[in-house]
């Protein structure tokens, strides 16, 4: 009858354990957000923090987190971001991009956003003239190659490409701009 007792209680001790690492665990992820949130200095860095890391991309990063996108472009992916400069931000028309960082914009700043995002990682060399990807938010880019450059709806001109964790970014000159549906 000991030997009983003795296997009840330690079944329920361990019970017990497991249910408090498992609070624990759901606390920890409470407070340290998504994946965004996660702190490592030694790995490649995500498209995110790439970006972060541009002095030329302070405006998308600012549109990125007011869109509350960085954890979705922080996970695995892999995505190709067609990344404006601050530049091209400054292209449009007066008083746009502060509009748009508008907390009741933030549906239309999400969806501009994801006009700039394919879900798989496209190289530059991979990129065909005529082609057409399907964007995050359901709209399509074409891409076209022009005097040695790759353009994207004829109005982008890919001026740089870098590698990240979880796919890769192609600096762009201007901001795409869906055509009105």
């Amino acid at each position: 009858m000991p030997v009983i007792a003795t296997m009840v209680f330690c079944m329920y001790a361990c019970n017990d354990t497991s249910n408090e690492a498992q609070k624990a665990s759901e606390e920890e992820t409470a407070v340290g957000g998504g994946q965004s949130a996660v702190q490592d200095n030694e790995s490649a860095k995500d498209v995110v923090k790439v970006a972060a890391s541009s002095k030329d991309h302070t405006t998308l990063v600012a549109a990125v987190k007011q869109a509350e996108l960085v954890d979705a472009l922080s996970n695995a992916g892999p995505f190709t971001v067609f990344a404006p400069t601050n530049a091209a931000f400054d292209k449009l028309p007066k008083g746009t991009v502060e509009d748009l960082m508008k907390p009741e914009n933030k549906e239309k700043l999400q969806d501009i956003l994801q006009y700039h995002v394919f879900v798989g990682s496209l190289k530059a060399d991979y990129l065909q003239d005529g082609q057409t990807l399907n964007e995050v938010n359901g709209g399509n880019i074409t891409i076209s190659k022009k005097d040695g450059k790759i353009m994207i709806n004829n109005s982008a001109t890919i001026v740089a490409s870098i590698p990240a964790s979880n796919g890769i970014i192609h600096v762009i000159d201007a901001v795409l701009l869906q055509p009105s549906k």
